[in-house]
């Protein structure tokens, strides 16, 4: 596989084929956790860090244990192990380094185990069939791609607090109004890039 392919898969998860404003999948975490730009950042980092390594991870074990095995009928449950155990791993790791964030972030830290998006990468790279170079680009695109989207969400929520909203709108449901035009603000990326 080349580079060029590489970027494309890369770029495409980030924009065209936004894992979140796309696919709609990480939206309990997007939604809960974007009412601050500090929470919303730490979180992001976080799945964008899990999101590329258990993409690696979930690869390497499907390809060289549970292929090879016979086994891939298990890829559900194996992806969810590794997801898990990378997770408590980060989390462990964010605990000791940045006890605030850890504060901040507070149950959510744990749910990125449960986080669709995260298993979604990894069943997408399976079912793409793509390489261990493109697994990771399509894992770290999508990770980049989720972080954008809620450090977008967070900025705007902020700036809300101090506007007028109607108030049949305030909180879920001018969120989810805001959500769905920045699902169509990244559908105008369509056909730039496509990684399918």
């Amino acid at each position: 596989m080349d580079w060029g392919m590489a970027m494309a898969i890369f770029f495409g998860a980030i924009f065209t084929n936004n894992i979140l404003l796309t696919n709609y999948l990480g939206m309990c975490s997007f939604l809960s956790v974007s009412r601050e730009i500090k929470t919303s950042l730490g979180l992001g980092t976080a799945v964008t860090f899990v999101m590329a390594s258990t993409s690696l991870l979930n690869y390497l074990v499907y390809y060289f244990i549970l292929d090879p095995l016979g086994l891939t009928y298990l890829r559900f449950i194996v992806f969810i192990i590794v997801i898990a155990a990378f997770v408590q791993l980060v989390e462990m790791i964010i605990e000791r380094v940045s006890e605030p964030l850890y504060a901040a972030l507070g149950i959510f830290l744990p749910l990125i185990t449960v986080n669709c998006a995260i298993l979604g990468v990894s069943l997408f790279m399976v079912i793409r069939e793509y390489t261990l170079l493109s697994s990771f680009f399509y894992g770290l695109g999508s990770g980049l791609g989720w972080w954008l989207a809620i450090m977008a969400m967070a900025g705007i929520r902020q700036k809300l607090a101090k506007a007028k909203v109607p108030r049949g709108m305030e909180g879920a449901g001018i969120t989810l109004i805001i959500t769905g035009m920045m699902a169509l603000a990244f559908m105008g990326f369509t056909g730039m890039i496509n990684i399918n």
